[in-house]
């Protein structure tokens, strides 16, 4: 069975990366526990997320939720130039007041059911903008320096949010997506406590199940008992994280077994659901 990983670590509220991949990759597919934004640049690339292709022309900005499946598809052997700004959960988390939510621009992509803005003309934005300072301020070595990039930063997210309630932008839809297997996906989502099966599943779609394993595998990279054992791990850290006990976390995510559930953890984390841990992020950008 073809396994797709956590990649990428944060240590911090956020981090910024200016990449050029001059070379075409295989990139699996991949999650992160922490949100990510990224700005295509350059290049002939597909992004696939949850079982969603979007066809990115150069400035798109694309959301993706922590714990969201997914994975950068070149198209031919173009440079993939972006910038990929990694957000930490808990960072958002403190910004949620009614009238400055920073994680707004995240729950809007997801309203509108999808996971790429436009944004015209955006090199000449004040958002185009404050992410050139940013990204230039990571090599000044100004008085005042890291406090001068966690300022941009906020501007930054700031500007974004304005973007997304701003008329003239553009959620743009799916190039290719099989609309049983993104319902799929979002029943499997809104179920995960429950005793869900295959055999479940396949009857509620009125599927084969075989027909439906060879489907979404085929469609999204990965098996359904895969894609849901990692949704309900990644389900339990969040309630671990907010200082659920592991046992109760592990029963109220659809585990049967708490023996099962602590060797997943910690295979998947490389850390305890008691929170013993080591270091365990892999590097990986996309």
């Amino acid at each position: 069975m073809n396994e797709y990983k956590q990649t990428g670590y944060l240590n911090g509220n956020f981090k910024v990366f200016h990449l050029n991949d001059e070379a075409k990759q295989e990139i699996d597919f991949h999650y992160h526990d922490f949100h990510k934004i990224l700005i295509f640049l350059k290049g002939n690339i597909s992004y696939c997320i949850e079982g969603r292709n979007y066809d990115l022309t150069p400035n798109d900005i694309v959301f993706i939720h922590a714990g969201e499946v997914h994975r950068p598809i070149w198209q031919d052997a173009s440079p993939y130039e972006r910038i990929i700004i990694y957000i930490s959960r808990e960072f958002l988390g403190a910004y949620q007041q009614e009238n400055n939510d920073l994680g707004l621009c995240l729950k809007q992509a997801h309203e509108n059911q999808s996971h790429v803005l436009r944004v015209p003309a955006f090199q000449s934005t004040k958002l185009g903008n404050v992410i050139k300072e940013l990204e230039a301020s990571f090599h000044s070595t100004e008085y005042a320096n890291e406090l001068y990039h966690d300022i941009l930063f906020l501007e930054f997210m700031v500007q974004l949010n304005r973007a997304v309630i701003r008329e003239g932008v553009e959620y743009i839809s799916t190039s290719s997506a099989n609309p049983k297997i993104i319902s799929i996906i979002d029943y499997i989502n809104a179920h995960l406590n429950e005793d869900l099966t295959i055999d479940r599943i396949s009857e509620t779609f009125y599927l084969n199940r075989y027909y439906l394993m060879h489907t979404f595998k085929e469609e999204t990279g990965y098996t359904i008992g895969h894609y849901l054992t990692t949704k309900r791990l990644l389900m339990a850290k969040e309630l671990i994280d907010g200082g659920m006990p592991a046992t109760e976390a592990c029963y109220e995510c659809g585990f049967r077994n708490y023996s099962t559930f602590y060797r997943a953890y910690k295979k998947n984390f490389n850390a305890t659901p008691t929170g013993e841990s080591s270091m365990n992020a892999l590097q990986g950008y996309s």
